[in-house]
């Protein structure tokens, strides 16, 4: 049974500002994500318990945890929402809403002379390029007016485009170019319109560098006229860059700030790309060496921003803000701009809408080291509470569950859990595949993955626990003592959680290993909710690498027994098809398609996969 979400404690903590809030199962996966004006009074209502839709309660049983993000408006968290549906493709979102809500500016397939026009629908949509998504319809149609004053395209509808015998308005004021009368050629169209799509993807500057050398020409060749509206159109859009430097201040940002506070550190980073805040993560790094605030920064940002091979990852961005002034930001810097291909700056003391940014890191990493602490407060009863239970005067704070998990005794995977502190140490998670024992063997496959495990920690590979539970009765309680006692382990506090006789969560019975007295725990008692926590935990993780390792077995004995069907060709048509079953379904003549399979071969792997 998966520990219910104590919501209550997690309410106290959230803010009033707005925000994006994710909610997740006990798996780790997102089944919702929302937007609101008011985080804590929207998260609440989830938790009300009247006036919920059967599909919204449902959801509300599957949480088991949530994560906010705050945001400096509500458009910021409509635009943030829109960004993580996309990535997360949650559940319950596809269920609520598509990406047809969402104002974009698409570029028609018209063949010689497209235009831009506001369009809601799927960015996937056939022909043409689409731009966006915006924050509403208003800002779409001004966007449009700045491209119109800007570079002239046409605006008007392709019927409307080819009954035309004269200018239109639009020709008259400035904002058209008037194509579809002929007075300006294709090529020249086609350029205008290239400018236009540089523009919308932030390439302002590669714009007004193009228009500066045409304007040179242009006044070198004595075409004077000509010179003089490029250089009218460049004050324009000088013009448009300053006013877009007031309101986004530099476009694509990524923001670093690191926030410290009773032994735990977060890192948080905030995406701004053209102005809008798309993303946010966080990080909980452990400052084992304990290095300065502005040395662990520089530290990360290092391994962030370039993979194994020290080449540069993910997105790149123009600029970079940090909390902290860093040690070696010149080093970052060049090396930076040489691996993304242009001049990357870094910041750290900074005013205006970059200083918002920051302070809004800093409000979100905040937020998440009350929600932690709150969490390892939590933690901490629990703990204080299983101490107590044992007749300890200090609290485990180390714990690892193991637990086994088969079907029909047939691929047993093992798994060992830890938890420090009353948290899961999910990096210190461990499976093991287990070989060489009668099929069904509880017991055996016990004794020998805590062996395994046991014979590391005897080597000082692994931390030693302060407290070993088993998922299981007398007999693997026994397992266990004799694999310690073989190694000579000692110090290890032992325990086994058997399910009761109803088999119900709350009635199962914690034996102490080394006294086989049964701990007199309530349903209620804290210390119960901790150790069922732990085994819940293990138990998923078990199934998990079960399932895993049952899926892969099934997948290779179908296809490893065929004559000619070696590694390189499984693989081919594993990849070709997208899995096995649509191997199994594929005919003759798709199989032939697979590189490597001929006629002959495809015969023979369609029969041996039908029966025939």
């Amino acid at each position: 049974m998966a520990e219910p979400f104590e919501y209550q404690a997690f309410l106290k903590t959230l803010t009033r500002r707005p925000g994006v809030y994710r909610m997740l199962d006990e798996a780790g996966a997102v089944l919702y994500v929302g937007k609101a004006r008011d985080l804590k009074a929207r998260v609440t209502s989830y938790f009300r318990g009247q006036g919920l839709t059967s599909k919204t309660l449902a959801m509300v049983q599957r949480i088991a945890r949530v994560e906010t993000t705050v945001t400096r408006s509500e458009i910021e968290a409509l635009l943030l929402e829109q960004s993580l549906i996309k990535a997360e493709r949650p559940p319950f979102n596809v269920l609520l809403r598509d990406d047809k809500s969402y104002p974009m500016i698409a570029l028609t397939a018209h063949s010689d002379f497209p235009r831009l026009r506001l369009f809601r629908g799927r960015r996937d949509r056939k022909g043409g390029k689409v731009f966006g998504p915006f924050p509403s319809a208003g800002a779409v149609r001004e966007t449009l007016t700045v491209l119109q004053k800007l570079f002239r395209l046409r605006s008007c509808t392709d019927s409307n485009f080819a009954n035309r015998s004269r200018p239109c308005l639009q020709y008259q004021i400035g904002r058209c170019s008037g194509p579809c009368v002929g007075l300006i050629d294709e090529a020249a169209y086609q350029a205008d319109l290239r400018h236009a799509l540089l523009f919308l993807e932030g390439r302002s500057d590669a714009v007004t560098a193009e228009l500066e050398d045409a304007m040179a020409k242009a006044a070198e060749t004595l075409a004077f006229e000509e010179a003089a509206q490029l250089r009218d159109q460049i004050g324009k859009l000088r013009r448009i860059q300053q006013q877009q430097t007031v309101v986004t201040d530099g476009g694509d940002v990524d923001v670093f700030v690191l926030l410290e506070q009773d032994g735990l550190t977060c890192l948080v980073r905030l995406g701004v790309r053209r102005g809008q805040v798309l993303a946010t993560e966080h990080w909980w790094p452990d400052n084992v060496l304990g290095l300065a605030p502005e040395a662990l920064l520089g530290e990360f940002l290092a391994q962030y921003y370039f993979g194994d091979e020290g080449k540069a990852t993910g997105d790149a961005p123009r600029e970079v803000l940090t909390s902290h002034g860093l040690p070696d930001a010149a080093v970052l810097v060049e090396a930076l701009s040489q691996a993304f291909g242009f001049r990357v700056r870094l910041s750290h003391q900074v005013r205006g809408q970059r200083a918002s940014w920051l302070r809004l890191a800093e409000v979100n990493g905040q937020a998440q080291l009350t929600q932690r602490l709150e969490a390892r407060g939590h933690g901490a009863d629990r703990l204080e509470a299983l101490g107590r239970a044992l007749g300890r005067s200090a609290v485990p704070r180390r714990m690892e569950c193991f637990d086994i998990s088969h079907t029909g005794g047939q691929e047993t995977v093992a798994s060992c859990v830890v938890f420090e502190d009353g948290q899961p140490k999910k990096s210190d998670y461990r499976r093991f595949n287990i070989e060489g024992i009668t099929p069904g063997d509880d017991y055996a496959a016990m004794h020998q993955a805590l062996e395994r495990r046991y014979a590391r920690v005897k080597r000082g590979e692994a931390p030693l626990p302060d407290l070993l539970i088993i998922d299981g009765g007398a007999g693997q309680l026994t397992q266990a003592k004799a694999v310690l006692e073989s190694l000579a382990l000692e110090g290890i506090g032992l325990l086994g959680i058997a399910k009761g006789v109803t088999r119900k969560a709350g009635l199962e019975q914690v034996i102490d290993g080394a006294s086989g007295r049964v701990l007199p725990l309530a349903p209620s008692d804290r210390a119960l909710h901790l150790l069922q926590h732990i085994r819940d935990e293990a138990h998923r993780f078990a199934i998990t690498g079960h399932r895993q390792r049952r899926g892969k077995q099934r997948t290779q004995s179908s296809l490893e027994g065929i004559e000619g069907i070696g590694p390189k060709r499984r693989r081919a048509l594993l990849a070709h098809f997208g899995g096995l079953k649509g191997v199994r379904n594929a005919s003759v003549e798709d199989l032939r398609r697979v590189p490597g399979i001929n006629e002959g071969l495809a015969r023979s792997l369609y029969q041996a996969l039908h029966g025939e």
